[in-house]
């Protein structure tokens, strides 16, 4: 099973690890464009008003771009570290034991503008880049990660249990994945809770005894985690909030 969360703009900072070596991460073949877009970045970075507009950034924001430059540089963290905000505080991930971390470093993966799939143990520094951003001379992140995403995926066993946003979910479509809506008991869509409570799906996948291989464990293992879910369709689910 593989777990696809979305990423976070906010980064914890700083990390423990070596400097980026795009050999040890996961999915190798998708390091020839990894190369391409930290290239890109750490190039862009060269001129911060222009790196501020093609991020979308503001001029309080050049520390953004400071680490964009130190990309081949800076210090590392394990993905699931890296990423910070509201779903990866629900994921908890630091707060896990060493035998549960281990099985959120297989199951868990972040979907990455930069890396395209970032394993939890996949060290990474801390940069910005979005899943929207057009980059100049290379052109869209969805133009560019498909072609090479989308076949990787494709070759992942078992299930593929897809948390992504948008921007995220449009660089690579997975047909067979299984997709979650975050809705209220009258069927209303979560917006402002959304995130916390695929951060708790995510932990109760992770860290399942037996790991999921049907859409039925998925719904078991949520619900032995006190977490409904109902299936809506051959490859949907809905996560139903008490809010």
């Amino acid at each position: 099973m593989l777990v696809l969360l979305p990423p976070s703009e906010t980064k914890a900072a700083g990390g423990d690890g070596p400097p980026l070596d795009l050999d040890a991460l996961s999915f190798s073949e998708l390091n020839p464009l990894r190369r391409k877009l930290a290239d890109a970045l750490v190039e862009l970075a060269g001129n911060v008003p222009e790196s501020l507009d093609v991020l979308g950034l503001s001029a309080r924001q050049e520390d953004e771009v400071a680490r964009n430059a130190a990309i081949w540089s800076a210090p590392t963290l394990p993905a699931l570290e890296r990423y910070t905000g509201v779903l990866y505080d629900a994921l908890d991930y630091g707060g896990l034991r060493p035998a549960a971390r281990a099985k959120a470093d297989r199951r868990l993966a972040v979907a990455s503008a930069l890396f395209g799939i970032a394993r939890g143990d996949d060290r990474i520094p801390a940069y910005r880049l979005s899943g929207s951003t057009t980059l100049p001379a290379l052109g869209t992140l969805r133009s560019l990660w498909r072609p090479v995403l989308e076949p990787a995926l494709a070759e992942v066993d078992g299930l593929i249990v897809d948390l992504r946003s948008g921007a995220y979910a449009a660089l690579a479509r997975i047909p067979r994945a299984i997709t979650v809506r975050v809705v209220t008991a009258s069927g209303r869509t979560v917006s402002h809770f959304n995130k916390a409570y695929k951060g708790k799906l995510a932990a109760a996948l992770a860290t399942a005894t037996r790991e999921p291989a049907t859409v039925e464990g998925l719904i078991g293992a949520a619900e032995r985690a006190g977490i409904t879910l109902d299936r809506v369709g051959e490859q949907e689910l809905e996560l139903i909030t008490d809010r």
